[in-house]
């Protein structure tokens, strides 16, 4: 017997309609950041802004000191227009004074940032800004046992940079120190001798 002839069976799929406004979709893992442009540009767009990355990209456009305490909230552009909007922007107590200051710097930072003048004014709103949840402190890191210090002078030894092995040694008492990483001491279970 011969192998089977395969070249006259066709898979049946039904054609999709011509109008259909469904996307395709790709089978298979994606990265997350290529969804993210697309989820972040809605929430944007009904913030007034019609490109979010003024958000994410905040402290490259004003700076880390004036990032860390201040926030765009939306931008808002003339009736029929994309170009020369407000932003509004809410920060942090006397920084507002300062940011008042560096208006025409920020302006021309920001319009920089686009490729073409979006923003031709700020409007600044003093007030508290939405803080991140805080995460609880981290247990302090455990005493490592005589065995454990040991074991970790003999793999740092052979360093001979001793700043290097001081920053390995820290790195190591971290390591074993954190209570997720290590499994407390079993206590010793005394075994029984069979005459």
């Amino acid at each position: 017997m011969g192998a089977p002839d395969y070249s006259s069976i066709r898979i049946m799929t039904k054609p999709a309609p011509p109008d259909s406004t469904e996307p395709t979709r790709r089978p298979g893992l994606r990265a997350l950041a290529t969804a993210v442009p697309r989820v972040t540009a809605a929430a944007g767009v009904r913030r007034g802004f019609a490109r979010a990355q003024v958000i994410s990209h905040w402290g490259e456009i004003v700076g880390a000191q004036l990032a860390r305490h201040s926030l765009p909230e939306r931008l808002i552009f003339p009736r029929g227009q994309r170009h020369e909007g407000t932003l509004h922007i809410r920060i942090e107590g006397a920084l507002a004074l300062e940011l008042q200051h560096l208006e025409p710097l920020v302006i021309e930072r920001i319009n920089g940032f686009f490729g073409f003048r979006a923003v031709a004014r700020l409007a600044l709103r003093q007030g508290p800004l939405p803080r991140a949840r805080r995460l609880p402190k981290a247990a302090p890191p455990r005493k490592l046992t005589a065995a454990e210090e040991n074991g970790l002078a003999a793999r740092v030894a052979a360093v001979n940079d001793p700043d290097m092995r001081a920053v390995l040694e820290r790195l190591g008492r971290s390591i074993l120190g954190d209570s997720r990483n290590s499994a407390p001491p079993q206590p010793s279970v005394p075994t029984e001798k069979k005459p």
